[in-house]
């Protein structure tokens, strides 16, 4: 595959959500504006997802940190955050996810791995099922996963039907801004149904997620919901990939910057940006 197949290869992989996760998607579009670092590959790349500010972010500082530098600084950030969230998980734990962050994945991975005993419950995550891949990951760390269908969301935080009760929820973010943050659709519910349930409701995310900008939510193809919709039914299908998530529910956002209360975040985010 030459560098030209590669490049459309990776477009068309962000495109279509096969590369997904705010981290996993920047780094593959830095690798292909590696290939060909010009403008226009900049501008492809930027249209890509608008609801990821961390693409936009890394294919700007590019302008004034080398390669090796931005890719250094993921598994810093990541490893910063493990620290943090292994000091949050105590023995015992029932933590509810939804959809797939690397971030959250990876840092409950190395709880586990340092001795945490805990369990997770996540989301199927429709229309595109990112939460299996988030119970395949954990399951083969050996954590024990137990995923609800989207819709259960109010049985799996309220502990009812003979299921444990969650005391945290671990949600990824793919925009910090400035009231909030912005997920996949589905985060707006959990934070509102977690709060009703007194469970603490928590980010976790690389600061480089933060925006200043307003985020362009994306509004993805009813195929993904019905593929094949029947002929002249005039059904309309609205697929939201995205939602705004106000602040006054989350509890910290955990970065590399600490263990924060949305405030602080943006205070210490526009000192260090």
């Amino acid at each position: 595959m030459n560098k030209k197949q590669m490049f459309d290869k990776i477009v068309k992989d962000i495109k279509s959500v096969k590369i997904q996760g705010a981290r996993n998607i920047a780094k593959q579009a830095l690798y292909a504006y590696n290939l060909f670092p010009n403008e226009k590959s900049r501008k492809i790349l930027l249209n890509l997802r608008p609801t990821e500010p961390m693409l936009n972010n890394v294919l700007h500082k590019i302008n004034n940190k080398n390669y090796s530098e931005i890719l250094n600084h993921f598994d810093e950030a990541q490893n910063k955050i493990n620290s943090f969230v292994f000091k949050l998980i105590h023995n015992g734990d029932v933590i509810l996810t939804h959809c797939h962050s690397t971030n959250v994945v990876n840092s409950l991975i190395y709880a586990h791995k340092k001795g945490k005993k805990f369990e997770i419950y996540n989301t199927e995550t429709r229309p595109l099922f990112q939460g299996r891949k988030t119970a395949k990951q954990l399951k083969n760390a050996g954590i024990k996963v137990t995923m609800f269908v989207d819709s259960a969301l109010g049985i799996a935080l309220s502990g009812e039907q003979g299921n444990k009760k969650p005391n945290k929820v671990f949600l990824g973010s793919d925009a910090i801004l400035k009231k909030g943050i912005v997920n996949k659709v589905g985060s707006e519910v959990i934070a509102q149904v977690a709060k009703n349930q007194k469970v603490p409701f928590y980010i976790i995310a690389d600061s480089w997620k933060y925006s200043p900008k307003r985020i362009t939510l994306e509004e993805r193809n009813f195929s993904e919901v019905w593929k094949n919709l029947p002929k002249n039914s005039k059904i309309k299908i609205e697929n939201p990939a995205f939602e705004f998530v106000d602040k006054k529910y989350i509890k910290a956002i955990i970065s590399e910057l600490g263990v924060l209360s949305p405030n602080n975040f943006l205070k210490k985010v526009k000192i260090k940006n």
